[in-house]
C-alpha cells in the first residue's frame, strides 16, 4: 500500500475507520525525512491492512502542534485510535518492521480496559 497524504481535514476519519495507522511527521526541507521517504514507503508496500500516512510538518502546522512535533522525522503508531508509539527519528526498515510486529502483537482489550480505568480515576 502507498503512503497518503493527511491533513487536519482527514485526520480524524482516517484514525477512526482504520485498524492501524502509521504517521510520519515531516517536511520537504529536513534530510532525515528525505532519506527515510523511501524506507517508509519500502515498507509500506509490505504491510496492505496497515495505513501509512504522511503529515507534512510545515503545512499542517496545527496537527504538528496538536502532537507537540519539536523534532522530525517523528514516527507515531495508532491502533483502535490508541497512540502506542511515538519516537522522534528515522528508523532503518527491519527496526520499522520490528516496531510494527510489536503493535500488532499489543493486547487492546488490556489497553483500552487500562484506559478505561485511568479515565475513571
Amino acid at each position: 500500500m502507498a503512503t497518503i497524504d493527511i491533513t487536519a481535514e482527514t485526520f480524524e476519519e482516517t484514525i477512526e475507520k482504520n485498524d492501524i495507522v502509521i504517521v510520519d511527521f515531516w517536511a520537504e526541507w529536513c534530510g532525515p525525512c528525505k532519506s527515510f521517504s523511501p524506507i517508509y514507503e519500502e515498507v509500506s508496500n509490505k504491510h496492505e491492512g496497515i495505513v501509512f500516512g504522511k503529515i507534512d510538518t510545515e503545512s499542517q502546522q496545527e496537527l504538528a502542534g496538536h502532537f507537540q512535533i519539536r523534532s522530525i522525522p517523528t514516527l507515531m503508531i495508532f491502533r483502535e485510535q490508541v497512540v502506542l508509539f511515538s519516537q522522534p527519528g528515522m528508523l532503518n526498515a527491519e527496526q520499522l518492521e520490528d516496531v510494527i510486529s510489536k503493535v500488532q502483537e499489543v493486547d487492546m482489550k488490556k489497553v483500552h480496559e487500562e484506559i478505561a480505568s485511568q479515565e475513571q480515576k
